[in-house]
């Protein structure tokens, strides 16, 4: 079960969570999160971790050519700027966390601790 205070995005107002579109699942005491990252190279995103909350942020700059001057666009819808979302997971092996990017999907595999499993406590016998 993730822990209460989850997720959090939005900080400082440079987030376009549209385009960062998430999943999170945890299976076999591992957190996956998958995100759509669409026309983005993997030198393009950075991924940081401190204290149990997953950073991810990506930046695209347009690319201007010579003839970028004589175009008049009329519409354009490709984007560019900043992109970042933060994501508290609480106790999880910072060690062992593992990225991936494929085709635009960026996935994310972060052990939870061992020490913070659920244990069950077996109530002995009062003979």
């Amino acid at each position: 079960m993730l822990p209460g205070r989850f997720l959090y995005d939005s900080m400082f107002g440079i987030d376009r969570m549209e385009d960062m579109s998430c999943d999170i699942y945890e299976k076999d005491n591992v957190y996956h999160l998958e995100m759509d990252i669409p026309g983005f190279t993997r030198d393009d995103i950075k991924i940081e971790c401190h204290k149990g909350t997953i950073t991810v942020s990506a930046e695209k700059n347009v690319e201007k050519d010579e003839s970028d001057e004589e175009k008049k666009y009329i519409r354009r819808e490709r984007k560019c700027g900043k992109y970042k979302r933060s994501f508290y997971l609480g106790d999880i092996d910072e060690d062992s966390i593992k990225a991936e990017f494929k085709n635009g999907t960026l996935l994310i595999t972060a052990p939870i601790k061992e020490e913070s499993l659920k244990k069950e406590i077996t109530i002995e016998s009062e003979d």
